[in-house]
């Protein structure tokens, strides 16, 4: 039981947190594992008619998605609860509604950064649109960066288990310099890819500045089902050569409404045992 792939999905009966459930599902089926939904009350007294929802829920997904799916309630913030139920049930990935969670907790960008920050899953992060019940095209920014092969590797893994195509778009610098270091990103990244038999394809940014939002054009362009990006400060803050100042919200917000996986450089996506 302990191999069983789990994805938590964090729930305040809404609906982007619906849509959480069905890409979450899309994973959790790939590898015969199960979808654990978390619901965070802050007092007892909303215990019983959670539970009830909760139960209903689970069971319309459950028949929805043909997984199998569980849930779990807990008592205080929701920051502290996702990584403590993720550790607790061996979760593997957080699957998260952006603009989700109700009240304080409202879950707008920012806080869905902070959430990120505090956990060691990686996560994706969803807006309203569900699921297409698979992952055929992943698109992967690259501007100069030196948390590369942490982001290949699980980048690489995830195409690989979903014979996806991972679409590289890098950043056109005017520096001579920095051009030549995103160069060698790129080259390290092809042959990164090459070895592993992962199929991909290259597009180069066609202007020097506004660099995000053309990975988003991009990305609506190839119908991508997630954008990969890293997390590399641990603090909630990405890349910092690639997301300045609020880059990362225009990346979980974005206006496509494309799931983005956000990785800690350490993380693995797909666990060694499941090859």
């Amino acid at each position: 039981m302990g191999n069983t792939y789990k994805v938590l999905v964090p729930h305040d009966f809404t609906e982007v947190a619906d849509a959480a459930v069905s890409h979450a599902a899309t994973v959790a089926k790939s590898f015969e594992g199960e979808v654990v939904l978390l619901h965070v009350i802050s007092s007892e007294k909303a215990r019983s008619t959670s539970e009830e929802k909760l139960k209903e829920l689970t069971e319309v997904a459950s028949n929805t998605y043909g997984v199998s799916v569980g849930f779990e309630i807990r008592k205080g913030s929701i920051f502290d609860r996702i990584p403590e139920v993720g550790a607790e049930i061996g979760a593997a990935l957080v699957v998260m509604g952006t603009h989700g969670i109700k009240g304080i907790q409202h879950l707008t960008g920012s806080y869905a950064l902070k959430v990120i920050g505090h956990s060691k899953l990686p996560f994706i992060v969803n807006q309203e649109k569900k699921s297409k019940g698979r992952v055929t095209d992943i698109v992967l920014p690259i501007k100069f960066s030196q948390e590369t092969k942490s982001k290949l590797s699980i980048t690489a893994s995830i195409a690989k288990h979903f014979d996806a195509t991972v679409h590289i778009f890098i950043s056109n610098e005017k520096d001579e310099f920095i051009r030549t270091k995103v160069k060698r990103e790129l080259t390290f990244a092809k042959q990164f890819f090459s070895e592993r038999k992962v199929k991909y394809e290259v597009e180069i940014a066609p202007e020097h500045s506004n660099f995000i939002p053309q990975v988003l054009d991009y990305a609506s362009d190839v119908d991508a089902d997630m954008i990969a990006i890293v997390n590399s400060s641990g603090e909630g803050g990405f890349l910092p050569d690639l997301f300045k100042g609020s880059g990362e919200i225009e990346v979980l917000n974005n206006k496509f409404h494309i799931p983005v996986i956000v990785m800690n450089p350490s993380q693995v996506f797909v666990p060694e045992h499941f090859g």
